[in-house]
């Protein structure tokens, strides 16, 4: 049996990761916002995942940061990991979007260390549900948002080296 393998996400815009990204981008100006997407991290008026509800753009990325990371753990296909039989360790994968003016998740990238990995999170994150779309100044935009995607080759355990040996 292939190595077993646990897949844990870690939760996207950890409060440390949101606040990194808060450092560096300060604001954005009017002349940009008519030009160029919004990042996450500074938009006025955050993308609404569907269910999602709450008092203000803290609450709504909590809620959106969970409902991501639970849409990723039940569609993330890991018997495309196992089959490529990956030495243990923990694997990252970095993947870029946009929230689209609709609301539609478009423009999708994905980093990883093999392809077939950037293919199954560029695949699961372009399924993500529409949302209601992020607003700056009172107008729609394209948000731009940045999510990993870290799970753990685990060694098989015992018990599985000792089937292996038996058959």
């Amino acid at each position: 049996m292939l190595k077993k393998i646990v897949f844990s996400l870690v939760l996207m815009f950890i409060s440390s990761f949101l606040s990194a990204q808060e450092e560096t981008v300060t604001e954005v100006s009017k002349s940009e916002m008519t030009k160029a997407d919004v990042p996450y991290a500074v938009i006025e008026n955050v993308p609404v995942y569907p269910g999602c509800e709450g008092n203000g753009n803290q609450e709504l990325k909590q809620c959106m940061s969970t409902k991501i990371s639970e849409f990723v753990n039940l569609h993330f296909n890991m018997k495309k990991v196992e089959a490529l039989n990956l030495p243990p360790k923990l694997y990252r994968t970095s993947v870029q979007f946009k929230i689209n003016k609709e609301g539609k998740v478009v423009d999708v990238r994905a980093r990883a260390e093999h392809p077939e990995i950037e293919n199954e999170a560029v695949r699961v994150v372009s399924n993500l549900p529409q949302m209601q779309p992020g607003k700056q100044r009172g107008e729609a935009v394209g948000v731009l948002y940045s999510l990993p995607i870290i799970f753990k080759v685990e060694p098989p355990k015992r018990e599985d080296k000792k089937r292996k040996t038996k058959n």
